[in-house]
């Protein structure tokens, strides 16, 4: 595996790389350049297996070695000193791993569909920390897939993919372009669309019928905003996690947990 050293935090070869703390930045730039960043070996390991192409590594120079396994193809392995790296990204890499990876064309809402039982679909969250975390809880929950509303943060952003361990690799998702008009591709595929909500007159998730839980869309709102009332209108049902103590909400990540543990409490364990 040939090592490219690198000294200056401005060369153009570690250009993926700058200024990786500037969310404004890295929205333009990623998406339209059709890439990735994936910060730590675990999460770039994840990547490659899920059959992400890797455009580039930049690795700590001491850090080297723990690719050497790795067949990086035609992708350069790029190393510098903690200082060149923290320079040139904007932050200290305590990972002393990151790598550039080519984003792949995103499934329809209807194929995502076509292929699941149970669904989250997430309207605004905005949060790459929650979105993450949200991702980390369908993988581990048995949920199938994620659906986006359109305002939602991007899954490959850099935070996001870190706070999911990599999990956003393993969960296909989709965007509903249309909004909330796209709920209704949902209800068409076979789904019961269960808006989370605090509101009084919601069903407590436990006590869900069996046809209300079989093929379940659960719909989630951003944090402290909840769903949009025109949300909440083209769902099927309002449900709610029953909560004490005066405590009326849960963060949006939380609550994505509890919700889809309860919506998978009798299936068979595997």
């Amino acid at each position: 595996m040939p090592v490219h050293e690198i000294t200056d935090p401005d060369d153009d070869r570690i250009a993926d790389y700058r200024a990786l703390t500037d969310v404004e930045l890295r929205t333009r730039w990623e998406p339209p350049h059709g890439l990735f960043i994936a910060e730590g070996e675990l999460v770039l390991r994840r990547a490659l297996r899920a059959g992400y192409p890797a455009r580039s590594y930049l690795v700590e120079a001491k850090r080297a070695d723990q690719l050497a396994d790795l067949d990086t193809g035609d992708a350069p392995v790029y190393a510098a000193s903690a200082e060149v790296l923290q320079r040139a990204t904007g932050f200290h890499v305590h990972r002393g791993v990151l790598a550039s990876f080519h984003r792949r064309a995103l499934p329809s809402a209807a194929e995502v569909l076509a292929a699941a039982r149970r669904v989250v679909i997430l309207e605004d969250v905005n949060n790459h920390t929650n979105l993450g975390a949200i991702f980390r809880a369908v993988a581990a929950l048995g949920v199938d897939a994620v659906l986006l509303s359109p305002t939602c943060a991007d899954p490959l952003y850099r935070r996001s993919v870190r706070v999911s361990m990599g999990e956003v690799f393993a969960v296909p998702y989709a965007k509903l372009e249309s909004w909330p008009a796209g709920l209704a591709e949902v209800r068409a595929a076979g789904f019961t669309v269960l808006a989370l909500t605090p509101a009084e007159d919601a069903v407590p998730i436990q006590r869900l019928t069996g046809e209300q839980r079989a093929r379940a869309a659960l719909l989630l709102g951003a944090e402290g905003a909840g769903l949009t009332r025109a949300a909440m209108a083209a769902s099927d049902v309002r449900v709610v996690i029953p909560m004490r103590r005066g405590v009326d909400s849960l963060n949006v990540a939380a609550a994505t947990a509890v919700a889809c543990w309860e919506l998978g409490r009798d299936d068979p364990l595997a």
